[in-house]
């Protein structure tokens, strides 16, 4: 493992990703579908719906670390018996996809530099909404995913009562599981022990090898 031109250390190695792995459960990226299948997926960046206007991902999974995973999973097991459910929109994002992203926006409250790197890299953030579990109907909540405008901010009030209390009711759940909300983006929340975890640059393709 060693630093790239920006002095952060990363894991771009399949070998080195599965000795770590190896060495502790709790760093493996979990494929979310394999843990909670009645999680819906709504993957923008392995589609052209999303702020590159073009396909990053190559194909629709959502990846997490272990712990990360199973604290969703209480999530979406909260939200069933209130007949609601997670949609998420993205988990663990390679870092060459987060410098593409910083290129492309220029700005740091809504894309992490690449001199930092993103919880996302890390397999420690993801980015959900809500949905009813019988029909799968999305709830209205503030805007679309990655819209960048005031009202993405956890915090913005014009917005319809039903919509502040879907928003409500979303954080509420992730924060009882160890969720930190970024107060931006009211879908983008992290996991509170993110810092445990490396910075990764692995493809899905490598995540699936084994």
């Amino acid at each position: 493992m060693s630093a790239n031109p920006f002095g952060l250390v990363l894991i771009s190695s399949p070998e080195e990703y599965h000795q770590r792995v190896a060495a502790d459960a709790e760093h493996q990226l979990v494929n979310l579908l394999d843990l909670i299948p009645d999680l819906v997926l709504d993957i923008r960046y392995a589609t052209s719906r999303n702020l590159l206007g073009e396909a990053v991902y190559p194909s629709a999974k959502a990846y997490l670390r272990r712990p990360v995973a199973e604290a969703l999973q209480r999530v979406q097991q909260a939200l069933a018996r209130q007949g609601l459910g997670l949609c998420v929109y993205d988990a663990y994002r390679p870092y060459s996809v987060t410098v593409r992203f910083y290129e492309h926006i220029r700005d740091e409250n809504f894309a992490a530099p690449p001199w930092r790197g993103s919880r996302h890299n890390r397999g420690c953030s993801v980015d959900v909404g809500l949905v009813e579990q019988a029909t799968g109907r999305h709830l209205p909540l503030p805007t679309d995913f990655d819209e960048l405008k005031p009202a993405s901010h956890a915090t913005f009030s014009a917005l319809p009562n039903h919509v502040i209390l879907n928003r409500s009711t979303l954080l509420a759940a992730m924060k009882r599981q160890g969720f930190v909300n970024y107060p931006k983006e009211w879908w983008h929340f992290d996991f509170h022990r993110w810092a445990d975890f490396d910075l990764l640059d692995l493809s899905f393709e490598a995540l699936d090898m084994r």
